[in-house]
């Protein structure tokens, strides 16, 4: 199967239920680069170790 990142459409639809980033502390990476991360895994049948870089670290 092939994977295709979110589309700014479909990101619309997601980010409303994801929680706001901390006031104080670390911020958290960039939401919709994990969730393409998850999606590439779950998808291509990958291992987390293999996932492309872009989507963060492992």
């Amino acid at each position: 199967m092939e994977f295709k990142e979110l589309t700014d459409e479909q990101w619309k639809y997601i980010k409303p239920y994801l929680p706001p980033q901390p006031i104080t502390g670390r911020k958290r990476a960039n939401d919709r680069n994990v969730i393409n991360g998850i999606l590439f895994v779950l998808i291509t049948g990958c291992r987390w170790s293999d996932m492309p870089e872009c989507y963060g670290s492992p």
